[in-house]
């Protein structure tokens, strides 16, 4: 099976458009790991004149009180990064492109004037749920019913079923379904977000385990000897993967710990939205689950957390939510989780990429 991937590869390296593809793809990586590594030092000392400081929370581990103060909003940075670099290295034709990079951008306005609203404002809520969830809502609404479009002419809103070799027609509820990927993955990826480099990383490995799916089932023979679903131009969003990888990595330069930037809900909100619009363009929402596990995680862990709250009298079952914060308070240095959380990153994004054997 190996050998067969391996000889695809090289076919897919030896034509034009494969080979072009690749390359477009390396230099999206390339462009913006730059862009975002040339601009950090310059968006740090904006962001520390402006006085865009984190908050920290007065429940949460006393070691991150160190933290207040650190500049936030870093997430522009990325978007920057990535939007820069599809514009010079994608086919600007290309209607999955746009999709994706509109939901990037859209869910990252929306952190933006979250982030806005708590640190200029200084409105300590910030937006309010229900305006927060509404705007969510209307974006990932409007790209689910685009990509119902676009995917049907194709005939590809097939839920696919990982490592099973079958599919499920669902029609019309593939709106539905991909409201939630969207709006649920943006969501759990802002949730990861509460430790130095602990949501950039995971972000990062789905990427490009997406990458590798948008590329090897643009073509259609190896789609169909996989079980996958082919839809002509999705190969594109290796393009858009590769600068997601390219921004994170130059993000994570000034966010390794200890962290000189944040990247806020920007940053979070508009990450997450922007996997699940990949996902589902390359019919792989169910191994963005996989993947994703550790956002799973952590979204799991708050859900549980509040119905116990709720539920049993105020009774909590972690120490604080989301479950990173209740190892912190185990007493694990906060690298040590983000290193076994990244570790469980790598081995889930490998099992999801096991669905391409």
């Amino acid at each position: 099976m190996w050998i067969t991937l391996m000889h695809h590869l090289s076919l897919q390296g030896s034509n034009g458009f494969g080979c072009s593809l690749i390359f477009r793809s390396m230099m999206a990586l390339l462009t913006a790991f730059f862009i975002a590594l040339l601009l950090g030092p310059f968006s740090i000392r904006i962001l520390q004149k402006k006085l865009v400081g984190q908050v920290i929370r007065e429940e949460g581990p006393q070691s991150h009180y160190s933290k207040k103060g650190t500049p936030t909003m870093g997430g522009v940075l990325i978007l920057a990064a990535i939007t820069a670099s599809c514009l010079i290295w994608g086919h600007l034709t290309n209607r999955y492109l746009w999709i994706a990079l509109i939901s990037l951008l859209g869910f990252g306005a929306i952190g933006w004037y979250d982030d806005y609203t708590k640190l200029i404002l200084k409105h300590s809520k910030g937006l309010r749920s229900r305006w927060k969830y509404f705007w969510q809502s209307a974006l990932g609404l409007v790209a689910a019913i685009a990509l119902y479009h676009y995917l049907s002419i194709y005939n590809a809103t097939n839920l696919l079923i990982p490592y099973g070799h079958w599919s499920i027609h669902i029609g019309v509820l593939f709106v539905i379904l991909a409201y939630f990927v969207i709006v649920g993955s943006s969501n759990a990826v802002n949730l990861t977000d509460g430790l130095d480099g602990l949501a950039i990383v995971p972000t990062v490995l789905v990427a490009a385990g997406l990458a590798a799916f948008a590329y090897l089932g643009m073509d259609a023979s190896f789609a169909n000897a996989h079980h996958l679903l082919s839809v002509p131009a999705a190969g594109e969003m290796s393009v858009f993967c590769m600068a997601v990888i390219g921004s994170g990595l130059g993000f994570l330069w000034f966010n390794a710990y200890p962290a000189q930037l944040f990247m806020g809900d920007v940053g979070a909100l508009a990450l997450g939205a922007a996997l699940g619009v990949v996902s589902l363009v390359v019919r792989q929402e169910l191994v963005l689950f996989i993947m994703g596990g550790i956002f799973v995680l952590e979204t799991v862990s708050v859900i549980l957390q509040v119905g116990s709250f709720k539920l049993r009298k105020q009774k909590r079952i972690f120490k604080m939510a989301p479950i990173h914060h209740h190892f912190e308070l185990m007493g694990w240095p906060e690298p040590k989780v983000v290193v076994r959380f990244w570790i469980i990153s790598v081995v889930l994004v490998l099992i999801g990429l096991a669905n391409l054997l």
